[in-house]
């Protein structure tokens, strides 16, 4: 199990190179982040049947969030900015991680090209959220039992 900011990080280290590499690339955002964290930490429980971050996962209003990232990035839009060594150490941490390389490139492979606002309608159809009260967190255990029905075999 990792820090929740060092699969940020793994996310905006990628964002960043695709920046760089594809002039229609669009910068990562806050919003955006947390549904990529939601389906890291569902198909991690799926696949792996252990979370991925200790950190919980809330219903808010926009879809599934994470607090502690929320408050790292409060008022900012796009998250991906400079990226520094350390960063890049969260990066290698994680894609050198058999499991874990594994999930957050599957997630990246099927979602990083859609937009925030795709995701959030995506996760607004989805049963995890849908069951959670506002504001209330995500039980883990509803995630794994939606991810395995509905998400790991389209991975």
């Amino acid at each position: 199990m990792k820090e929740v900011m060092q699969f940020v990080n793994w996310f905006r280290v990628h964002n960043n190179a695709d920046l760089k590499r594809y002039d229609f690339a669009e910068p990562l955002t806050q919003m955006k982040v947390m549904k990529l964290l939601y389906y890291v930490q569902g198909v991690n429980l799926a696949v792996n049947g252990e979370k991925a971050f200790p950190e919980k996962i809330v219903a808010w209003k926009y879809g599934p969030a994470v607090e502690a990232v929320h408050q790292k990035y409060s008022g900012c839009r796009a998250i991906t900015g400079t990226i520094s060594q350390s960063d890049l150490d969260d990066y290698h941490e994680i894609e050198d991680d058999p499991e874990l390389g594994t999930v957050v490139n599957a997630v990246q492979d099927a979602f990083g090209d859609e937009s925030a606002v795709e995701l959030m309608r995506q996760t607004h159809h989805e049963m995890p959220w849908q069951k959670a009260p506002q504001s209330t967190v995500i039980s883990p255990e509803l995630m794994k039992t939606f991810f395995l029905k509905e998400v790991v075999e389209i991975l």
